[in-house]
């Protein structure tokens, strides 16, 4: 569910609790493809050696799919099932975490296109009294610094008492099949301080997507699912992508999802596959495939979504996310790699679940992937650097 920074995050928390290498590595089977059209320099034999890398290191597995002029590749290292063995699948479905933001972001500056809502509003006036108390206030936060996290609110995902319920070791394991309401995690944000006034810095918040869920909802008359559903994934064909509600399951085909919920056993690893979706909702709930999100991607940086002006809006960043070489628009990441490539993208962490979903600002060239443990995390990561640049 978050953006893949260095920042201490609760996420962050989660998934960097230990170091150890994954005790199972012995399961892993190099890379697998299929439609592969990577023989020599110019294709993804680079990027299949990263993917086997990244299991060496001790994760499980991870599937990938990429798009460029050459046609489809996809592939996938290291096993789906520790438990059984069964190898990673290239076409499996996952929970894609914060990139959830970025079909959030879409939606919303269509709704600005169509006159039912303006990115300077603010949160005050289409949710009134809700974003008060501890130096908060709504009438100084505007929809525009929601998407681009300069809303100065607290991450709820940063709460120390969340964490501990929602997201750590026993009290994951107890709370995973819990139904949580989007106010329930306004409510925590908001026992804090802002960490800076509204506009003045960036700070990654899954707070803000929460609220911008909650707008959505009030200026498109329907519910956030549905508008996803009917303005994003119907009309580009995303037959693998939902939005889970308060279901538990991950559809077939998957993989399970692994994670090291307890500081103190570093070599303990749990199945958590299955959790209640509405722990996610608008900032990281939906689950797609590599292949869904390759077909979105391209058709946002196409046009094919945002009329001109929001298209630009989106790919305007703001202040410094404090990462080299990466910058913030709206609900959109640009990066660039070693070696000069800009990309547009987003990055997705769920318990169990890392994900990276990139494209060339053209549309040209996708590459979307998904590791099933949630325990490596680099903010310049070696697969997309092997796609990008061939090495």
């Amino acid at each position: 569910m978050t953006f893949m920074t260095v920042r201490k995050t609760a996420r962050a928390g989660v998934v960097t609790l230990a170091a150890a290498a994954l005790a199972a590595t012995a399961l892993a089977v190099p890379a697998q493809a299929s439609t592969d059209a990577s023989r020599g320099p110019a294709g993804h034999d680079a990027t299949r050696r990263a993917m086997d890398a990244s299991v060496k290191a001790g994760i499980p597995g991870i599937t990938a799919q990429a798009r460029d002029a050459r046609g489809v590749w996809k592939a996938a290292s290291g096993v789906g099932d520790l438990t059984t063995g069964a190898p990673r699948g290239v076409n499996d479905r996952y929970r894609i975490g914060s990139i959830t933001k970025t079909f959030v972001a879409t939606v919303l500056l269509q709704l600005e296109a169509e006159g039912r809502l303006d990115l300077d509003d603010t949160v005050e006036h289409h949710l009134p009294g809700l974003v008060r108390g501890n130096g908060n206030d709504g009438n100084k936060i505007t929809v525009r610094r929601l998407l681009n996290h300069t809303s100065g609110l607290f991450d709820y995902l940063a709460d120390e008492e969340y964490l501990n319920t929602y997201m750590r070791g026993d009290g994951y394991l107890k709370h995973r099949y819990d139904t949580l309401s989007p106010l329930k995690h306004v409510k925590v944000a908001l026992r804090h301080p802002p960490l800076f006034a509204p506009g003045k810095k960036f700070s990654y918040s899954n707070t803000n997507y929460v609220l911008a869920g909650l707008i959505l909802e009030k200026a498109g008359k329907r519910s956030y699912e549905a508008q996803v559903r009917d303005r994003i994934i119907r009309p580009l064909g995303l037959t693998a992508t939902t939005n889970p509600g308060n279901g538990i399951h991950v559809p077939r085909p998957s993989s399970r999802a692994y994670s090291k919920l307890f500081a103190a056993q570093p070599d303990r690893i749990d199945d958590v596959t299955e959790m209640n979706g509405s722990q996610g909702w608008a900032d990281g709930d939906i689950i797609s495939t590599s292949g869904d999100l390759n077909r979105f991607y391209r058709a946002l940086m196409r046009g094919r979504l945002l009329p001109p002006e929001q298209l630009k809006a989106m790919k305007t960043t703001g202040p410094s996310t404090g990462l080299p070489g990466m910058s913030y628009g709206l609900g959109i990441m640009k990066m660039r790699t070693s070696c000069g490539t800009t990309l547009w993208g987003h990055g997705g962490g769920m318990v169990g679940s890392l994900s990276w979903a990139l494209t060339t600002e053209d549309g040209r060239h996708q590459l979307a992937y998904n590791r099933n443990g949630d325990w490596q995390r680099q903010a310049q990561d070696p697969v997309t650097e092997a796609e990008y640049c061939r090495s």
